[in-house]
């Protein structure tokens, strides 16, 4: 099976040379990387370019931006990445294995927040426990299946094919993209975390302060599960 890595960005330049030295280095490496740009004005899509991506540009909003990518995607398999994080030398390997049992719709790997000086094991374990209670709280009728609710620096991925039978993510959707294509993957497979660790930026709790970035996850998080989607974005501001 064929992997494209998706990274839909805006302006992501300091985070983005990190992430070209670490896909460089894939074992073995995917079919494509396809950046899929919304509207950078730093020098994202030089670097891009001179890494040798392919590189798409369209309107602002990671759900517009991924559902491009897809429609535009070689791949049989598409794993979303995040400028700010980090994946395993073997990633390509571990998607394949994933997704080649057909009974797993969307899965993703396991975050690590970590910033130059240390590691948000905090944060980090809460995160994890969101995967289970957030599904508890928002759509018991999927946590009692078992549905998992993953986020964006989890580097998810799934079959091209079957994000586009369930109309791909949301459009217009700034944050929460993720959780809501973790519904609609649902209702044709196990939605799961494989652990395996990807790595990914401490810069919102740095920026933010622990306790300030968790008050926002959750708080953004509720807006989702009750419907209060055109709030999120102002309650979740970019940091870069």
């Amino acid at each position: 099976m064929s992997v494209t890595l998706l990274i839909p960005t805006l302006d992501e330049e300091r985070a983005l040379h990190a992430l070209v030295s670490t896909l460089a280095e894939l074992d073995p490496p995917p079919e494509e990387i396809l950046l899929v740009d919304g509207g950078s004005t730093d020098a994202t899509c030089a670097i891009a370019r001179e890494a040798g991506w392919q590189v798409l540009t369209c309107e602002k909003g990671r759900a517009r931006q991924i559902n491009l990518g897809v429609d535009k995607a070689e791949g049989e398999i598409v794993c979303v990445v995040h400028a700010d994080t980090l994946p395993p030398p073997d990633m390509v390997r571990v998607i394949e294995e994933t997704l080649a049992d057909r009974r797993i719709a969307l899965a993703s790997f396991t975050p690590v927040i970590r910033g130059p000086d240390k590691t948000r094991w905090g944060t980090t374990i809460h995160n994890w426990a969101k995967t289970w209670y957030a599904p508890l709280i928002t759509r018991p009728h999927l946590f009692l299946r078992g549905v998992r609710l993953l986020f964006g620096d989890h580097a998810m991925f799934f079959r091209r094919a079957d994000f586009l039978q369930v109309g791909g993510c949301t459009p217009g959707d700034a944050v929460m993209e993720e959780a809501d294509l973790c519904v609609k993957l649902a209702r044709l497979g196990r939605v799961k975390m494989v652990p395996r660790r990807v790595i990914t930026s401490d810069r919102r709790i740095a920026a933010w302060g622990p306790l300030k970035a968790n008050w926002i996850y959750f708080k953004v998080g509720m807006l989702w599960a009750f419907g209060l989607r055109s709030r999120m974005a102002r309650h979740y501001p970019d940091v870069r």
